[in-house]
């Protein structure tokens, strides 16, 4: 038994059973036991790959991306550059690469990393050296500048509550315990997510994330106010149906109530409530991964990348780019939005909502 599961038996014994949103915040931020707290979960040699590891052109992209956004806005200066859970720092090591020719670009850009991991802020400060970088803890610590913001696969890792259909009401998935097993369970009726009564039926399951709706507000807010754009990459859809909580460890599935801080825990991205949380600002259709990094022109770039290239780094390069933009591998899996003011042009490679919301 886990440390970590010891500590939540036993919270489980003295205050009953807990909201899935809560044992998902110890299992990944526990400060002594929690997953994101005590390691680097990347690579080969953690338990899941991001596509910033697969290859230096999604970082190279999206930082272009928002480039031009930047100069599309009339170049504000100084702007916040903000990336959300940054991992090892790949990304924003490639995307300030991609953007160094970019006029005025990095002379206005003022760096801030939001992480909340020391073992991952270690891994970015070494890949960063040299750069000149802020870390912060929460979004409402970033700077108050134009922002130009970053977030891959960070709202899939926010805690989630469920509810489950219950013919007219709902019932909450809550955590308790069977001996020294941890299952999950339903708690009594009672109120179930805002909206979802007249499009869900009975044995329904519904996933609401509160962390990620109150972090696209004050992402938009701060766009709504002081311009910028924001790109979210994620796994998910335009409205939760269905359990989507998944646990991951050395790169396999596994019971998400086994072993508690020793597993990646994350579910599906709903993206519509974080497209509503961040009115005023405008936001983008939904778009697959793979259809606006084509948008952006990675096949050029992988095609250019691998004319320097030959034997087991080609071939490994054009697995890479298979890999990030096929429909059966991350390309259709994963989604893009943007967030943008009100009036601008949104990102490249995206397209205004219209009537999505």
């Amino acid at each position: 038994m886990t440390a970590l599961k010891a500590h939540i038996l036993a919270r489980i014994a003295t205050e009953g059973p807990m909201r899935l949103s809560d044992y998902m915040a110890e299992c990944l931020l526990n400060p002594q036991h929690g997953y994101y707290t005590t390691r680097d979960p990347l690579g080969t040699a953690g338990d899941f790959t991001t596509a910033p590891e697969i290859s230096q052109m999604f970082g190279e992209l999206l930082g272009l991306a928002l480039a031009q956004s930047w100069v599309d806005q009339g170049m504000p200066a100084p702007f916040c550059l903000a990336e959300l859970g940054p991992g090892r720092g790949t990304l924003m090591a490639d995307l300030l690469r991609a953007t160094r020719a970019v006029p005025g670009f990095h002379d206005a850009l003022r760096l801030h990393l939001v992480e909340a991991s020391p073992a991952l802020r270690d891994q970015q400060a070494s890949r960063l050296k040299g750069t000149q970088a802020t870390w912060v803890d929460r979004v409402e610590d970033l700077p108050d500048l134009p922002l130009f913001l970053i977030a891959n696969e960070f709202f899939d890792a926010l805690p989630i509550r469920q509810y489950r259909r219950a013919g007219a009401g709902w019932r909450e998935v809550h955590v308790g315990a069977e001996g020294d097993r941890l299952v999950p369970g339903l708690a009594p009726a009672g109120p179930g997510p805002e909206g979802r009564d007249e499009d869900t039926g009975d044995g329904d399951l519904v996933e609401t994330c509160p962390a990620g709706a109150l972090i696209a507000g004050q992402i938009g807010a701060r766009i709504a106010a002081r311009g910028g754009s924001a790109l979210i990459v994620d796994y998910g859809d335009w409205r939760s149906l269905g359990d989507t909580l998944q646990a991951l460890r050395k790169h396999a599935s596994t019971d998400p109530f086994e072993a508690p801080g020793e597993a990646d825990l994350t579910a599906h991205v709903d993206f519509e409530p974080l497209a509503r949380s961040a009115a005023p600002a405008a936001h983008t259709l939904l778009t697959t991964q793979g259809v606006f990094l084509e948008r952006l022109g990675i096949t050029a770039r992988a095609q250019a990348l691998a004319e320097r290239l030959s034997g087991v780094q080609r071939v490994s390069h054009i697995a890479a780019h298979r890999r990030l933009t096929h429909p059966d591998e991350m390309g259709s899996l994963f989604k893009v939005m943007a967030l943008y003011p009100q009036g601008a042009h949104p990102p490249p490679g995206l397209e205004p909502a219209g009537a999505q919301a």
